[in-house]
């Protein structure tokens, strides 16, 4: 058995893409990472860190930086769009800690991304690198890009998210299913609340047909984060950058408690996106080349688990490669597959009913989640 190292490219600099570098990287394996943004920016808004990505985070080595500035809800609650009632008060806060050993945090997507850039060597990853072309061979796996520079390393590990332009070489193009419903979102200064006191530090309220998440995204909660889910047909565009209009999603909340109107009605401007979806694919490897995070498995937002997911697909994955030679690597994307495709797959059909947390529910299934130390299926 050949013992060479092997060499291994990863397309897509977000969160799975750097993750995973950084997971191999502690386990000897060194990468190139290939993005198509110009540069590193701080982008996105609020993002949830429940304690099966926090543990990922805490083994990369980037928990600790993280928890200093980020927010730790000491429960998540659950209320009925109008009156308030509370459905379900989760506690967290130091009884997620006592549970779990690691926090549940909340805060910025950008802090979360520039400390996993942190924690890779910016020499590394090759900005404004757009792929147009893959192809495999016994030789290897040689990546065309936009520039007109073209790259062959051993392996392809694509982390380049639900337009991922590696799944459509290895299966095909094929279109998302739109969910019927639009999402808005931004982060803005608590200031402009102009003292208005929420009831809750993080809070879900359930409408009949629609629902919004509030929540601080920094420890001394001066950061206002939301996101919505309500049905509008007509708006398909699968981007998270679109500009949304403040007053149409007023209008769509406007039968909701004064805490929501009171900070939809704080905030100057929103991002909208069509939600969609895509059926679990029916295989995430095609030889040396291997599909992770929103490339395979992409979900609603509803359960806060994508990032999360794609940060557990990182360390089963450098588990999986560690230790194997050039030979090994097929088999090692298909051990990773077999690892980590049942619980993507409960994950996303989960996510899709929107009921998680609504009512008393036990998380553990999905919190308690050791992505380091989970059996792995056998070689």
């Amino acid at each position: 058995m050949s013992t060479s190292q092997p060499t291994i490219a990863i397309v897509g600099a977000g969160i799975g893409g750097l993750a995973v570098s950084a997971c191999l990287r502690k386990r000897g394996i060194e990468t190139t990472i290939y993005e198509q943004a110009p540069a590193f920016a701080r982008i996105g808004a609020g993002i949830q860190m429940s304690p099966n990505a926090m543990r990922v985070l805490y083994g990369i080595g980037v928990g600790e930086f993280i928890r200093r500035t980020a927010f730790e809800p000491p429960h998540w609650r659950n209320r009925d769009y109008d009156t308030g009632n509370l459905t379900n008060d989760h506690p967290l806060g130091p009884d997620a800690f006592d549970r779990y050993g690691v926090p549940y945090i909340l805060m910025h997507r950008g802090d979360l991304h520039a400390a996993l850039h942190g924690a890779v060597p910016e020499e590394t990853i090759c900005y404004a690198h757009t792929l147009v072309g893959i192809d495999q061979n016994d030789s290897g796996v040689t990546l065309s890009f936009e520039n007109g520079e073209a790259v062959k390393y051993d392996a392809v590990i694509a982390s380049d998210g639900v337009h991922s332009p590696v799944r459509d070489w290895m299966l095909g193009a094929e279109d998302a299913h739109f969910t019927g419903r639009l999402a808005y979102r931004t982060a803005f200064p608590a200031s402009q609340m102009n003292g208005y006191k929420l009831m809750d530090d993080s809070a879900k309220w359930w409408g009949p047909d629609r629902h919004i998440v509030i929540y601080y995204v920094t420890r001394n909660r001066d950061e206002i984060y939301f996101t919505t889910s309500q049905p509008e047909p007509d708006f398909q565009v699968e981007s998270w950058s679109a500009t949304g209009d403040v007053n149409e999603l007023r209008d769509a909340f406007s039968e909701f408690h004064d805490d929501v109107r009171s900070v939809l009605g704080a905030c100057q401007a929103v991002h909208k996106w069509a939600i969609f979806e895509r059926d679990p694919l029916p295989t995430w490897n095609d030889g040396n080349v291997t599909l992770m995070g929103d490339a395979c498995h992409p979900m609603t937002p509803y359960m806060a688990q994508g990032a999360a997911n794609a940060l557990e697909d990182a360390v089963v994955l450098s588990r999986c490669l560690e230790g194997g030679g050039l030979e090994d690597i097929p088999s090692a994307f298909q051990r990773f597959e077999a690892a980590r495709k049942p619980r993507t797959t409960k994950v996303q059909a989960t996510s899709h009913k929107n009921e998680f947390m609504r009512e008393k529910t036990d998380p553990d299934w999905v919190y308690g989640y050791d992505a380091w130390s989970v059996e792995l299926p056998s070689p």
